[in-house]
């Protein structure tokens, strides 16, 4: 592999932690075992994000990896976002250090970037420790996110995954700092046509304690599942929302008309209301559009300079 070969196919790893003082340094050994057999330039970026377990004092130990030590905690998303501007190179995979995820794949995720603008590691393999009570609202949450994208999506949130820093970044503006960081990179780029691909993987039971909180975490998936579609398909929201108020509206004002003889205020309220939410959902939808087609015509225009 010639030097120019080896710079283009280089690859950082970014391993975001937060109080991981038990799992990281395993989670460390696996990555640089697997990124020893790679012919290429290879770095591990570690960030430390406001650690108080001692993760800072295991870190210290460890020869070979380059460790970005933040002095408050932020959210993992602030963590990725941080990791990602540190690379030094284009090609990025990112896993968890809680040992949940196997760092064998890496190899084969970095090399499908070059048809892919991202590759996930779908829980779906032959050992997945799965935690019944964050099972059923990530199904939920699933669900809606493959009704809202269009796609099928079999791993929302998966924390093992590659893609290139210059396909990201243009997402940072709407990334959250917390855990949906990883659910809404992938609703962006599925809602804006980019290819993603997913590779089925095993999934370990976690090394120390989650900073999963079920109720505040859901709920904030949910939102920003919503949020997300709002920026690059909004008629997924509005369109659904207005004709359940109007055909609620409709159905009203005939029950009472024909019931009653009468019209009352609230069903005409209800038609307005939908036909509102109905064109508001029409001109987001035009505003969204008109983006996506200035951001195109600058793409080309700088490609003709």
């Amino acid at each position: 592999m010639t030097s120019g070969e080896r710079s283009n196919a280089a690859l950082s790893v970014v391993i975001p932690v937060f109080n991981e003082s038990d799992g990281i340094a395993p989670t460390i050994e696996s990555v640089k075992s697997v990124l020893s057999d790679m012919e290429t330039d290879t770095e591990i970026i570690v960030v430390d994000d406001g650690s108080t377990d001692g993760t800072g004092k295991v870190l210290e130990g460890i020869p070979g990896i380059r460790v970005i030590s933040v002095p408050e905690n932020r959210g993992v998303g602030a963590a990725r976002n941080t990791g990602i501007l540190a690379a030094k190179y284009d090609r990025i995979a990112m896993l968890d250090g809680d040992g949940t995820y196997p760092a064998e794949p890496i190899p084969e995720f970095a090399s499908l970037l070059d048809s892919y603008h991202m590759v996930v590691g779908a829980r779906t393999g032959k050992r997945v420790a799965r935690n019944i009570l964050r099972a059923i609202p990530k199904w939920f949450i699933l669900k809606l996110a493959c009704y809202i994208s269009g796609k099928s999506i079999p791993d929302l949130n998966s924390g093992l995954r590659a893609f290139r820093k210059s396909s990201v970044i243009p997402f940072f503006p709407i990334l959250p700092q917390g855990h949906s960081w990883v659910s809404t990179i992938t609703l962006a780029m599925l809602s804006n046509g980019l290819p993603v691909k997913y590779i089925p993987i095993d999934y370990y039971k976690r090394i120390g304690k989650s900073t999963f909180h079920p109720f505040i975490d859901t709920y904030n998936y949910i939102l920003l599942i919503i949020k997300t579609i709002m920026y690059f398909n909004p008629l997924k929201v509005f369109f659904p929302s207005g004709i359940i108020l109007l055909l609620l509206g409709i159905i009203r004002l005939l029950y009472n008309n024909f019931r009653y003889n009468d019209i009352k205020e609230s069903d005409v309220i209800l038609i307005i209301a939908s036909i509102l939410i109905l064109f508001q959902g029409l001109l987001a939808d035009l505003v969204v559009a008109r983006t996506k087609f200035n951001g195109i015509a600058e793409q080309q225009g700088k490609s003709c300079q």
